[in-house]
């Protein structure tokens, strides 16, 4: 059984910490995993991990006080974690942990990445607010219209994934903006993806970081990786069924 790595960046989420790896825990009992805190914040957060890393050894965090951006966040994390697989989540609770066992026993089955996705059966983006929604629906298409990686892939915006180790071995990742795992698909190495279904929850805590600097940051990663952009060929992408997932997850009970 393969051991994961969970990247999340934070910044300013002292209310969400403790409850996110209290739910990573219970989620993934039973397996080997690391959470890996990138850090930011200019609150109390690094506080908050720290009293959770003494609670669970499980838990490390890196507080970086002169870098800044939630794309440097997670490229430092990939370059710390020690897992054969790697997943990235946000810190607020909108990515539900549970879905970390689900994704698992996707990637047991010999599968390069995993994409849980709001737009397939079984799937919601019911967390995201009318004006959320209309951005992130507007993000999606511009990606898979610009980018030939993503056109197969129902939900290429999420900031929820996890792939093999060696998806990026070797791979230019330059991110310049918030979504990570377009610039995973444009430039890893990779021959398949599955898909399955997740409900996108409300933020209980704390307040959303989306901004029109980030839109921004989003169209000039996007129009970067039309031009350096790795062309990906003979991938498979693959939607399992409610049915197919909860057959798989039996087989790592």
């Amino acid at each position: 059984m393969g051991r994961i790595s969970i990247v999340v960046p934070t910044y300013n989420e002292s209310e969400n910490v403790g409850n996110l790896v209290n739910q990573i825990d219970y989620a993934l009992r039973g397996i080997d995993y690391e959470v890996i805190f990138v850090d930011d914040s200019t609150d109390d957060t690094p506080q908050a991990i720290e009293k959770v890393i003494a609670e669970n050894p499980k838990v490390r965090m890196e507080h970086r006080e002169t870098e800044k951006g939630l794309a440097t966040a997670v490229l430092k994390g990939f370059s710390l974690a020690g897992g054969d697989y790697i997943a990235v989540m946000d810190a607020d609770l909108q990515h539900p942990p549970a879905i970390l066992r689900s994704m698992y026993a996707v990637m047991e089955t010999g599968v390069d990445f995993c994409v849980p996705s709001r737009f397939i059966p079984g799937g919601s983006d019911g967390g995201l607010g009318p004006y959320r929604k209309l951005v992130s629906g507007v993000a999606r298409y511009i990606g898979k219209i610009a980018l030939p990686s993503l056109r197969k892939i129902t939900d290429p915006t999420s900031g929820l994934f996890m792939f093999r180790r060696s998806v990026i071995e070797g791979a230019d990742l330059q991110p310049i903006g918030w979504k990570i795992m377009v610039e995973v698909l444009a430039m890893g190495t990779y021959k398949s993806v599955v898909e399955i279904p997740y409900k996108f929850q409300a933020r209980p805590a704390g307040e959303s970081k989306l901004s029109s600097k980030v839109t921004i940051e989003y169209l000039k990663q996007v129009a970067q990786l039309m031009k350096r952009g790795r062309k990906q060929t003979g991938v498979t992408v693959t939607r399992w069924s409610a049915e197919k997932l909860k057959n798989e997850l039996e087989k790592i009970r």
